[in-house]
């Protein structure tokens, strides 16, 4: 069944604004990490102790920074493997849910609460506690989370 061009414009919006939010933690993550590294290379060698110590906690942001880094990669990598055209019927990877919650959901990365025109949606990722009790779903099946029974109303 394909998509109709509403819901196609739809998945795209959805899915540029993730990627716009991703870009830019690519980056900020990229330039932090940088700059830690280029501090702590620029500290002088000395035999004081708090030098040292602030040379290894330097080294610790990098790292730290690093690994941000990287998961924004792989998010980013994600939301790229994600074909807005594409029907999809069952809750997975790319696919817009919308139920009794009444909650509009993009399934790609964890960006949170997305506004777009009157309508409001939360892109998270398929990691979340959510997505796993939906997994697999189509329109009309139910699950439940939190106690809470909820109905798929759509997905597309």
């Amino acid at each position: 069944m394909p998509l109709n061009t509403e819901q196609i414009s739809l998945k795209k919006r959805l899915l540029e604004i993730c990627l716009q939010a991703q870009n830019e933690r690519v980056e900020t993550t990229r330039n932090a990490m940088e700059t830690a590294e280029q501090a702590a290379n620029e500290e002088e060698p000395s035999t004081e102790e708090n030098v040292d110590s602030m040379r290894e906690q330097l080294r610790t942001d990098r790292e730290m920074y690093a690994k941000q880094f990287s998961e924004a990669v792989i998010g980013l990598n994600t939301l790229r493997r994600i074909q807005v055209e594409q029907y999809i019927d069952t809750v997975a990877l790319g696919a817009v849910i919308k139920t009794d919650a009444p909650q509009n959901l993009f399934i790609g990365i964890n960006v949170g609460k997305i506004q777009i025109d009157k309508d409001t949606f939360f892109a998270i990722s398929l990691e979340s506690p959510l997505v796993k009790e939906m997994l697999g779903k189509k329109q009309g099946e139910t699950f439940t989370f939190r106690d809470k029974k909820i109905k798929i109303l759509e997905v597309f």
